[in-house]
C-alpha cells in the first residue's frame, strides 16, 4: 500500500514563481486532494527561480532556449528537494533527464493564442506599420509571414508584465495564450482567439505536464488517477513532431494535434524567422499511432526545407 502524504510528510510540488505558475501547482494539488481525498496541507508548493525567470533583458534565444524555464526544477527533482514538478509543456525540452518523466498531463485548456489590444480588435484591423510585441519567435514569424508591414518588437516578462508595457505604449498589440488567461481568471483581457487557421499554436500550448522520478513509486501511483489519456495521445503526436525537428526556443515551429474519436488529425509547419517561407503539412490516422505520425511529419517537412532552412543564427 502506497504510503499517502500528510501534513507531517507533504508532497513538495516544484513550480516556478510567476502567477501562472502558480495557478498550475495549485490546480495540481486540487486535482490530487480530489482523487485522492487529502487536505491541501499534505502538499507543499515549492517556488524555484529559473534562469528564464531571472535574465528578463535578452530574447530567449540568446540565453538557451528552452530549458532556461525548467532546469532549476528539474535539478531539484533530480535531487530529492521536490517530489513532482508541474510545468507549461511548451516550455519543455523535449528529453528530459535521466531518471526524470512526464507521464502525467491534466486536461488541456483552449489552444489558441490570443490577441490583446487596448486600441485594436483583430490582427485585421491593425494599421500598416503598427507596433506589435511578441517574444515568441513562433508568434513573430507567422505576423510577418502574413502582415510583413507590421513592426515587431521583443516582448519578454510574465503576463502582468507584458500588459504593462501595452499600457505604457511600447505596443499596441501582443499575443499570449488563451490557456493561460483562462487559468488566470484573464479572459477579459483578451479582444479575442485567433483561430489555429490563421495562427497554428505552439506545440503543447494549452497543457500542463506533471513531472517525477522514474524510480517514485508513490508519485506514479497519485499521478495516475489525475492523469487525461486524451491529452497524452496529442502530446505524443505534437512532441514527436517537435523533437524530430530538435525545436528549441530558436526554431519557428507550430503544431496541433486534434481528437476525432479514436482519430488523430496533426498539423505542423516549420517557418524562418523572418517570416518569408513557410512549410506545413499534416497526417491523420489511428490515435494510437500519433508519435509515428509526429515523427513521419517532421521528416516530410525536413525533406521539403532547402538546405539553408534550419541555418538561422
Amino acid at each position: 500500500m502506497t504510503q499517502m502524504p500528510d501534513p507531517q510528510n507533504p508532497l513538495r510540488i516544484g513550480t516556478r514563481g510567476s502567477a501562472l505558475a502558480l495557478a498550475q501547482a495549485h490546480e495540481t494539488r486540487e486535482r490530487l486532494m480530489a482523487a485522492h481525498g487529502l487536505p491541501a496541507d499534505a502538499f507543499q508548493i515549492v517556488v524555484i527561480k529559473t534562469t528564464g525567470d531571472r535574465v528578463l533583458d535578452r530574447p530567449l534565444k540568446e540565453i538557451g532556449g528552452k530549458g532556461l524555464f525548467t532546469r532549476e526544477i528539474e535539478d531539484a527533482l533530480t535531487g530529492g528537494d521536490i517530489d513532482i514538478a508541474v510545468h507549461s509543456m511548451k516550455d519543455m525540452p523535449t528529453l528530459q533527464p535521466e531518471g526524470l518523466v512526464i507521464d502525467c498531463y491534466l486536461p488541456r485548456e483552449d489552444v489558441r493564442d490570443a490577441f490583446v489590444s487596448p486600441l485594436f480588435g483583430s490582427i485585421s484591423e491593425l494599421p500598416q506599420g503598427a507596433v506589435v510585441g511578441s517574444s515568441s519567435l513562433r508568434r513573430r514569424a507567422q505576423l510577418a509571414l502574413r502582415r510583413p508591414d507590421l513592426h515587431l518588437v521583443e516582448f519578454r516578462g510574465n503576463v502582468q508584465t507584458r500588459l504593462k508595457k501595452l499600457e505604457d505604449g511600447v505596443a499596441v498589440a501582443t499575443f499570449l495564450a488563451m490557456a493561460g488567461l483562462s487559468r488566470l481568471g484573464m479572459l477579459d483581457v483578451a479582444r479575442g482567439a485567433v483561430d489555429p487557421d490563421e495562427m497554428l499554436p505552439a506545440v503543447a500550448q494549452g497543457c500542463i505536464g506533471v513531472e517525477r522520478r522514474a524510480d517514485d513509486a508513490r508519485s506514479s501511483a497519485m499521478l495516475a488517477a489525475i492523469a487525461d489519456h486524451d491529452s497524452a495521445l496529442r502530446m505524443a503526436a505534437e512532441r514527436a513532431f517537435l523533437a524530430r525537428l530538435d525545436g528549441s526556443c530558436q526554431t519557428p515551429i507550430a503544431g496541433l494535434a486534434v481528437l476525432r474519436g479514436d482519430r488523430l488529425h496533426l498539423r505542423g509547419e516549420i517557418l524562418r524567422p523572418d517570416g518569408s517561407e513557410v512549410i506545413a503539412g499534416e497526417r491523420e490516422g489511428p490515435a494510437r499511432d500519433g508519435a509515428a505520425m509526429g515523427t513521419d511529419l517532421a521528416n516530410e517537412l525536413r525533406a521539403r526545407a532547402p538546405a539553408d532552412f534550419f541555418d538561422w543564427g
